[in-house]
């Protein structure tokens, strides 16, 4: 688990949204999760299966933000759940051993350790940066990325605000993805974007 690790918008344009995952796709992404925060069952049941398909096509893993029955229903590569969602153990027994388990540990190593403890299979870490999407302190330091390496053997994740420019230091520090919404989704070229992004882990 190495790259960029796209996060989708809460778009309700299907359409839209498999277009620009799959110029992200085309640009190097390494993962994509979907993540709608404001979307009904129906919807949410649709856009998952499309880009399941489409990130089948391209042989990337698809994470269902969330919804572990959502994950379990369309056999979806994994789960990534935050801190007022379900436990990580609860969601690894749910999901068996071969899914893909992840957690948002915001800017505390000893979550990630209680994670890695319960199953996960990578750490989140953020926000490092003011986001235009999610809501949270800007507290978390550079440190904490080679902390939990030192601490769980488990592949971190950063997020929070993150541009090419400043994920360039996370990444120098050991952060082994980088994980994005606006500065994909919302550029004007979506595909020279995340070849951007992936080009900062082939340096």
């Amino acid at each position: 688990m190495k790259g960029l690790y796209i996060v989708t918008p809460d778009w309700d344009d299907t359409q839209k949204l498999l277009e620009i995952t799959e110029l992200a796709l085309k640009g190097g992404a390494a993962i994509v999760q979907y993540r709608h925060k404001t979307a009904n069952a129906g919807l949410r049941r649709e856009q998952a299966e499309c880009l399941l398909a489409l990130c089948r096509s391209y042989g990337k893993p698809f994470i269902v933000n969330d919804y572990v029955d959502l994950c379990m229903a369309i056999d979806a590569d994994g789960v990534h759940v935050g801190g007022t969602d379900a436990a990580v153990a609860e969601v690894r027994a749910a999901v068996g051993p071969d899914k893909i388990v992840g957690s948002s540990c915001y800017g505390d190593l000893e979550l990630a350790r209680k994670a890695h403890a319960a199953g996960a299979s990578y750490v989140a870490f953020g926000g490092f940066y003011a986001s235009r999407v999610k809501k949270y302190p800007v507290t978390t330091p550079l440190s904490i990325i080679a902390d939990s390496h030192a601490a769980v053997p488990l592949p971190v994740t950063v997020i929070g605000g993150m541009t090419v420019d400043n994920a360039a230091p996370l990444v120098a520090a050991g952060a082994d993805m980088v994980a994005a919404i606006s500065s994909v989704y919302l550029a004007a070229d979506p595909q020279a974007m995340a070849r951007r992004f992936a080009d900062l882990f082939s340096t």
